[in-house]
């Protein structure tokens, strides 16, 4: 009997690995691991830029009209679809990468938001896109969680300020990349479903992930002792309130971007010499790219050294500020106003660098992907619903801009809410 149990009890270079967690991963697997993540989230943010570079040529030639009020709900719509389909896509991938692992439920992420992306070059109708872009944001809601899981899982714990800045980074570095795509060749009606199918290439990633992108050691362990409940666990009397505390800061986040500063492109386009001058957008996205990507690395740098409460505070404040400055002063298009939609995109986009510090510490990691998934993709509804209340502004108000200064007000609530979290400044991630 003694033999037996001893036998059933030594340890293997494997078990041995797998009980080291991230420590075991060598310092290759983690680049490649992070890599991965910041490719995937990259060309997650490359995506998302290429509908508001395409939507109002697009969307004249499907209507065959300019008229601003109608192309502005139909955007609204299809952004709404967009969202919605992300909070699906974080339920669905979330629960895919705490049920079968980390790596390969993101490379079916990537796969789906890709191809579908490149069908929209077939679309006879908005509806069409809208069905499209809803498929493929299932699959870009699912890749956000993913990638911040398996980050956090393998790197260092005194790392993870630097890793959120990187991944929040990411989607602005490819939403910069297809802005400047659409400076150097501006979009028109003639050419916006060549940009829709060049979305198809990340599907190649996906081979680079399954062949050299290692699993989560900490996921393997968290597994070990039978397979993980997440969704029942996130709503559990014990965690519910976390779920939907992050839920909240999330949406705060989103609803911001999406109901305003992802609208900006489309508001320049019906600035006096837009029509002249299809470059403009372009210009406005890449400085507002540009601004997201610093504040991006900034933020959880400050939030590392301040504590994760004040951060957020910080930022709602400055959002606040910044977007009521952009959408009631300006109205033309120069120097001064491409600088201060840089300032906006800086500050309201931090908030994508401060999420995937903060999301991660309030999981436990078997169900970290699960609970990340649900809050950060969640929002997301409420972000579709905030960009449907903004096309009917835009058709009531006929002008992005005031209804840009209405939806920036959701920054207020922020200020408040944040102070009912938990302080997770200096704690390891939970087990």
């Amino acid at each position: 009997m003694t033999t037996t149990t001893t036998t059933d009890t030594i340890a293997t270079p494997e078990s041995l690995a797998a009980a080291a967690g991230p420590r075991a991963i060598s310092a290759r697997d983690r680049w490649l691991v992070l890599l991965a993540a910041f490719l995937g989230w990259m060309f997650d943010g490359l995506e998302m830029g290429i509908f508001p570079l395409v939507a109002r040529p697009a969307l004249s030639d499907l209507l065959n009209t300019g008229d601003s009020g109608l192309i502005g709900w139909w955007h609204g719509v299809i952004d709404a679809c967009f969202l919605v389909g992300a909070a699906l896509g974080g339920l669905v991938f979330g629960w895919l990468g705490d049920r079968i692992g980390r790596v390969r439920a993101m490379s079916l992420s990537i796969l789906v938001y890709s191809l579908f992306t490149g069908f929209c070059y077939f679309a006879q109708s908005p509806w069409q896109i809208g069905a499209l872009r809803f498929i493929s944001a299932i699959g870009m809601g699912g890749e956000w969680a993913l990638g911040v899981a398996l980050v956090m899982e393998v790197w260092p714990e005194r790392r993870r300020p630097m890793l959120a800045g990187a991944i929040g980074a990411a989607s602005n570095v490819g939403f910069l990349t297809i802005a400047v795509a659409g400076w150097v060749w501006p979009v028109t009606v003639t050419s916006w479903r060549w940009v829709m199918l060049a979305g198809a290439l990340p599907a190649l990633l996906t081979f680079f992930i399954r062949m050299w992108v290692p699993e989560s050691h900490r996921w393997q362990e968290s597994v070990k002792t039978g397979p993980s409940r997440p969704l029942r666990e996130v709503f559990s009397p014990s965690m519910i309130r976390t779920t939907l505390l992050a839920i909240l800061f999330a949406s705060i986040a989103l609803i911001g971007t999406w109901g305003s500063v992802q609208k900006i492109p489309a508001w320049v386009g019906g600035f006096p010499g837009a029509a002249e001058n299809p470059s403009w957008k372009a210009q406005a996205q890449i400085m507002s790219a540009f601004g997201a990507i610093v504040g991006c690395l900034i933020a959880p740098l400050v939030g590392a050294r301040l504590g994760r409460r004040p951060a957020y505070f910080g930022l709602c404040l400055l959002s606040l500020l910044t977007c009521g400055v952009l959408f009631r002063r300006f109205d033309t298009f120069n120097v001064t106003f491409l600088l201060m939609v840089g300032l906006a995109g800086g500050v309201t986009a931090a908030f994508y660098g401060w999420l995937p510090l903060y999301l991660p510490e309030l999981f436990p990691t078997r169900v970290r992907a699960t609970g990340q998934g649900i809050a950060y993709n969640f929002g997301r509804v409420a972000a579709a619903a905030g960009a449907l209340a903004g096309s009917q502004l835009v058709a009531y108000w006929g002008d992005y801009g005031r209804m840009g200064a209405a939806v920036s007000l959701v920054y207020i609530l922020g200020l408040f809410v944040i102070w009912l979290a938990p302080e997770t400044k200096g704690r390891p991630l939970p087990e």
